[in-house]
């Protein structure tokens, strides 16, 4: 009775089942046993017998991926999914067997699937085997395993890179070592050499002994250690970073006056149409030299301590108007030199005519 009514219950379902899934149902209900042989199965699954667990299980998973009828692929096939399956159910019995009769092999993987899991590239990056509630605690093991190998290759790179920074670093101090012990061989030859001129009496005759010396400044308000530092900076060449920015900016502006005076010169009066284009250009790289003048113009104005000493931004059109008027004044000045030294040569060259005259009008009187 209990066996009709089951399948009278299995009958009556019989219409919700989908097609794909009643050859694997029947073969579950009626005992069914596969059968390949052992040789034809390692065939199916591409392998060689003498093969290792892995091998067969990553071969049965791409299998499955391209004949399963669930896939997406385009070989999709029930029946060649089942020769599958049967060839890997006959490959794992065949392993199995021959662990058992050899001793000497390892033990067998205490996550083996009990049960076929052919969806396993569908989840969890293929990783693990079991039930899903298995394999996801096996992915989990595995991503903390990889955490930490990651962890572990970073530490290691950072101790890495600090041995070899304190290579560096004790090179560098190396180096420091060595200069400030010639410094202080220095130091102490000069202190040799003035005990020694001291002995001999070379400084008993100097100007000025027995007075003290004149230390400081006559301002009251600057204190003995800044009156020091002034007066070393000053005998070493020190100048401060905006007096050589105001030195800097005064030299090229003059520089660039100049270039653009000789540029303006070497065209000539009047300019045909191919020299005015050669003078926009040069008005034009001018422009762009005043530009750069400028931002050296506003880092001096940070900088300056005093602020009547601030500068103001150089214009090009006062700068390009007054190179012209300076270019005019050289051309007159130019005329003017040229006009004596005419004058003059006709002078030489008339003037014994006129001493002549006046020679005569003497004699005659």
């Amino acid at each position: 009775m209990l066996s009709n009514n089951m399948g009278h219950g299995f009958m009556g379902r019989g219409a919700m089942i989908p097609r794909k899934l009643k050859p694997f149902l029947c073969r579950m209900l009626s005992g069914y046993k596969p059968k390949n042989d052992i040789k034809d199965s390692y065939k199916i699954l591409g392998l060689e017998e003498g093969c290792s667990l892995d091998d067969v299980r990553n071969s049965y998973r791409n299998l499955a991926k391209k004949y399963h009828p669930d896939s997406s692929s385009g070989m999709a096939d029930s029946k060649a999914f089942i020769r599958v399956e049967e060839a890997y159910r006959v490959v794992l019995n065949d392993l199995e067997a021959k662990q058992i009769s050899d001793p000497s092999e390892e033990e067998e993987d205490q996550f083996k699937s009990k049960s076929l899991q052919h969806r396993h590239y569908l989840s969890f990056e293929g990783v693990g085997i079991g039930t899903p509630s298995q394999r996801e605690k096996q992915y989990m093991q595995f991503r903390v395993d990889r955490a930490t190998e990651q962890v572990l290759q970073y530490r290691q790179q950072r101790l890495e890179n600090r041995y070899a920074g304190s290579d560096l670093s004790r090179a560098e101090d190396v180096r420091q070592s060595k200069k400030v012990k010639i410094t202080q061989a220095v130091e102490r030859l000069v202190e040799d050499l003035i005990q020694e001129s001291m002995a001999k009496g070379d400084f008993d005759n100097l100007s000025g002994k027995g007075k003290p010396l004149q230390k400081f400044s006559d301002s009251p308000h600057i204190d003995p250690m800044t009156h020091n530092l002034n007066r070393i900076l000053i005998d070493n060449g020190y100048q401060p970073e905006w007096i050589l920015l105001q030195k800097e900016i005064r030299e090229t502006i003059e520089l660039l006056r100049k270039s653009i005076v000789a540029s303006r010169r070497k065209l000539g009066e009047p300019m045909t149409l191919s020299e005015q284009k050669q003078w926009g250009r040069v008005c034009e790289q001018f422009a762009e030299d005043i530009r750069k003048l400028n931002k050296r113009v506003d880092n001096f104005n940070l900088v300056v301590p005093i602020l009547s000493r601030q500068m103001v931004h150089f214009s090009t059109d006062k700068e390009i108007l007054r190179a012209q008027k300076t270019y005019e004044a050289v051309m007159e000045k130019v005329s003017d030199s040229d006009t004596k030294e005419n004058e003059g040569e006709e002078g030489k060259r008339f003037g014994w005519k006129s001493s002549l005259f006046k020679w005569l009008k003497l004699t005659l009187k």
